[in-house]
């Protein structure tokens, strides 16, 4: 018997947007109290919720249901074998110290991994508001309204976000910094979520990120939505395992550039 064909992106669209909506309500059922809530450390700065595992549990729930032959792999531990060729990747709450803390800058994230490299990408980011999605065919939209391209950078107008995993040394996490302030002459955002970085990209707000320590799952949603207006990244996704650390730049293509000329990443 034949195997059908996984189903189409553009069929996802609506009900992943759905999904990660849903998701991030029951995170916010947890987020008034999260400071009190169960909270571990991982390691030195790095925290997971109850919340985290109950919303990575409903999006595993209902991906098993909507898409039964594909993988999914989770940052609190989900290993969920597929036959179909696709993985989604899953954070449930990208942002997880400001979610605690009480901050606004928070998304749920879920990113297909396809012939080997990010494809498609959901991300709702439920104070703010703000569901994006694309990746691939599928034009990337912004609370169901297109996105325009990204343009050049503006001389004079610079602005990266950065984000560093506190394991990252201190010495690389400074040569960054050099490089952006007194090479390119920028200014610099640090949000605390890969995605909602990526976010401001997409949306104008920066022109590029650049991450030292970024987990896969950080930005498998992101960067192909990011791709889908015309910016680019630097890894190469061919030497990358789902398990891999990630030092990276993404973004406008010209910074982008201009970062990988400077930057040892």
């Amino acid at each position: 018997m034949r195997r059908a064909p996984p189903q189409s992106l553009a069929s996802l669209v609506a009900p992943l947007e759905a999904l990660a909506q849903e998701a991030g309500n029951l995170a916010l059922s947890h987020f008034c109290t999260a400071n009190r809530a169960s909270v571990e450390e991982k390691g030195h700065l790095d925290l997971v919720t109850r919340a985290d595992r109950e919303v990575e549990a409903l999006l595993r729930r209902r991906l098993q249901q909507l898409c039964p032959d594909d993988a999914i792999y989770g940052e609190e531990g989900t290993s969920v074998a597929g036959t179909s060729g696709r993985t989604w990747v899953l954070d449930p709450i990208d942002g997880t110290f400001n979610f605690v803390r009480g901050g606004a800058d928070w998304a749920v994230s879920i990113g297909l991994y396809e012939a080997d490299r990010p494809a498609f990408g959901v991300i709702h980011a439920p104070v703010r508001q703000t569901t994006l999605s694309g990746g691939g065919a599928v034009p990337a939209h912004l609370n169901g309204a297109p996105l325009p391209a990204l343009t050049p950078p503006i001389p004079g107008r610079g602005s990266i976000g950065v984000g560093f995993h506190p394991q990252m040394a201190t010495e690389a996490r400074l040569d960054i910094l050099r490089c952006l302030w007194d090479d390119m002459g920028v200014t610099i955002r640090c949000s605390g979520s890969s995605s909602m970085s990526i976010v401001d990209v997409a949306r104008g707000e920066t022109d590029a990120y650049v991450a030292l320590g970024d987990a896969t799952w950080d930005v498998m949603a992101a960067l192909p939505i990011l791709r889908s207006l015309g910016g680019t990244d630097t890894i190469d996704w061919s030497r990358t395992r789902l398990t891999d650390r990630l030092r990276f730049a993404c973004g406008r293509v010209q910074t982008t550039q201009r970062i990988l000329d400077l930057a040892r990443i």
